[in-house]
Parts: structure tokens; C-alpha cells; sequence
């Protein structure tokens, strides 16, 4: 399970991250949504909890915008 884990973390953490300068993905909303949706798709794919990886996403989309560069 660790490894399981460790893979959607990863994943979810790149895909959160995703977005370039003056795009629509380059939002904190948009991001922390987008993060909790593809974290609960992710976590049902993997066999884990939807609610967890939802809030894992939505965690890490958050996150992604504290360098500045989101508006």
C-alpha cells in the first residue's frame, strides 16, 4: 500500500502543479478544485479512499500557488 500511496501522491502532486503564466489553470481555485477532483478519480483508480485523495488533490493544488505565480 505504501508504494500505491507514494504513486498517487506523486501524481497528484505533478498534475496540481500544472498550469503556465496567464492561464486559466493558473488560478488557487481552480487548482484546489481541479487537484480534489483528479485526487478522488486517482484514489478510485487506485483502490484507496475517494474523500482522501480529494483532500490530498485539493491540498496539494492549494500548495502549488504559494510560490506567487497564481492569481
Amino acid at each position: 500500500m505504501i508504494k500505491t500511496g507514494s504513486a498517487f501522491l506523486a501524481l497528484t502532486l505533478l498534475v496540481a502543479g500544472c498550469g503556465g503564466y496567464n492561464n486559466p489553470t493558473n488560478s488557487a481555485a481552480v487548482r484546489t478544485v481541479g487537484g480534489a477532483g483528479l485526487g478522488a478519480v486517482t484514489a478510485d483508480a487506485l483502490g484507496g479512499s475517494k474523500t482522501t485523495g480529494a483532500l490530498i488533490g485539493a491540498v496539494a493544488g492549494g500548495l502549488s500557488c504559494t510560490s506567487g505565480n497564481c492569481y
